[in-house]
C-alpha cells in the first residue's frame, strides 16, 4: 500500500510537469506565445492587445523585435505545412507555393497586416477552437468542400 502510495505520488507528479510542459509548448508555437517570448510580456497581455486590435507583429515592433517575430513565425508555419503534407492534408507542391509566397509577403511585412499572409491560399494557420476544418484549398479563402474527419 505505501508503495502503491509513492506510485501515485510520481504519476501525479510527472503529469502535471508533462502538462506544464505541453502547454508551454503550445504557447511557444502560437503567433502570441512568440510575441510573448519575444517581448517578455506574457501570453495573456499579448492576447488581450490582439482582442483590442493590435497586430502580433505590431506588438513585436513596439519591441523592436519584428525581425525575429517574423523569423520565428515563418519557421512555425513551415513545421504546419510539413505536418500537412505528411498527413495528406497537402502536396509537397502546395506546401513549397505557400511557404514560397509567405516568404515574400513577409518582405512587405511592416506589422499593419495588411499583407494578409497565407489569406490567398486558404491557409490561415488558425490555432483557433476547431472550426472550419475543411480542405481550404480550393478558392483562397477557405470555400472549399468541408471533409468530415
Amino acid at each position: 500500500m505505501k508503495n502503491f502510495k509513492k506510485i501515485i505520488a510520481v504519476a501525479t507528479i510527472v503529469g502535471v510537469l508533462g502538462v506544464t510542459g505541453a502547454a508551454y509548448a503550445v504557447g511557444a508555437t502560437t503567433p502570441a506565445g512568440i510575441a510573448a517570448g519575444l517581448t517578455g510580456k506574457s501570453v495573456e497581455e499579448i492576447t488581450a492587445l490582439r482582442a483590442a486590435g493590435t497586430t502580433y507583429g505590431a506588438i513585436a515592433n513596439e519591441a523592436g523585435k519584428l525581425d525575429e517575430f517574423k523569423a520565428q513565425t515563418l519557421e512555425q508555419k513551415k513545421i504546419i505545412l510539413d505536418q500537412r503534407v505528411k498527413d495528406g492534408n497537402l502536396t509537397q507542391a502546395q506546401a513549397d507555393q505557400i511557404y514560397a509566397s509567405i516568404k515574400t509577403n513577409q518582405v512587405n511585412c511592416d506589422a499593419t497586416a495588411n499583407a494578409e499572409i497565407g489569406k490567398r491560399n486558404g491557409v490561415g494557420f488558425g490555432q483557433g477552437m476547431g472550426m472550419g476544418k475543411g480542405a481550404g484549398q480550393h478558392n483562397g479563402g477557405g470555400f472549399g468542400a468541408r471533409m468530415n474527419r
